[in-house]
Formats: C-alpha cells, sequence, structure tokens
C-alpha cells in the first residue's frame, strides 16, 4: 500500500473515531439530562417553594470509574433554562416540563 493512502486511511479512520466518540457523549449527556429531568418530576420540584437540592449538582474532585454525564448534564438544562436553579444549590424543573431535554 502506498505511504499517501496509508496516511489518508489513517486521518479517514482518526476523524471517524473523533466522531464516533461525540455520538456516544451526546447520547449519554441526553440520557443523563433525561434522569434528571425523569428525578426531579418525581420529586416534585415545579416551583421554587418545592425546589430540591441534586448530590449530583456538583463534580467531584476524585472520581473511580466510568465519566458521569449528570454534572454536564445539569449545567446544560440550567443554560437552556429547562431547570431553574434557586440559592442554596436547589433545583426545580421550569413550568412544569413534560418533554425531554431538547435543546
Amino acid at each position: 500500500m502506498p505511504e499517501s493512502a496509508r496516511t489518508l486511511l489513517l486521518v479517514v479512520l482518526a476523524v471517524a473515531a473523533f466522531i464516533a466518540a461525540n455520538i456516544i457523549a451526546g447520547r449519554r449527556m441526553r440520557k443523563a439530562a433525561d434522569f434528571i429531568i425523569r428525578d426531579l418530576k418525581e420529586k416534585k420540584a415545579f416551583d421554587p417553594a418545592s425546589a430540591v437540592q441534586l448530590p449530583y449538582g456538583k463534580g467531584t474532585l476524585f472520581r473511580i470509574g466510568l465519566k458521569d454525564y449528570r454534572s454536564g448534564a445539569l449545567a446544560q438544562l440550567v443554560k437552556y433554562d429547562v431547570i431553574r436553579l434557586q440559592e442554596g444549590d436547589r433545583y426545580y424543573l421550569r413550568d412544569n416540563q413534560q418533554e425531554t431535554f431538547n435543546p
């Protein structure tokens, strides 16, 4: 196999691996966001008076095991105003959200 074809194949494989990794991370982030919304619905946190603290609201400095996407998903849900943050790190769903996260 010529050197240029081998280099091109390596570049194509690297791009494919990058795209696959981003797709997998996106799916895991969506699954984490759906979990957070479902958790807040179960806790009936629909307004500031019923806001609850979430144990995965803050990331940990020392973690063993697989990556936990819940803290990142929570930050995105707050950014897109699906979930609101109150003082004291308490969260609630905005306007009784019935759909899943869909930015």
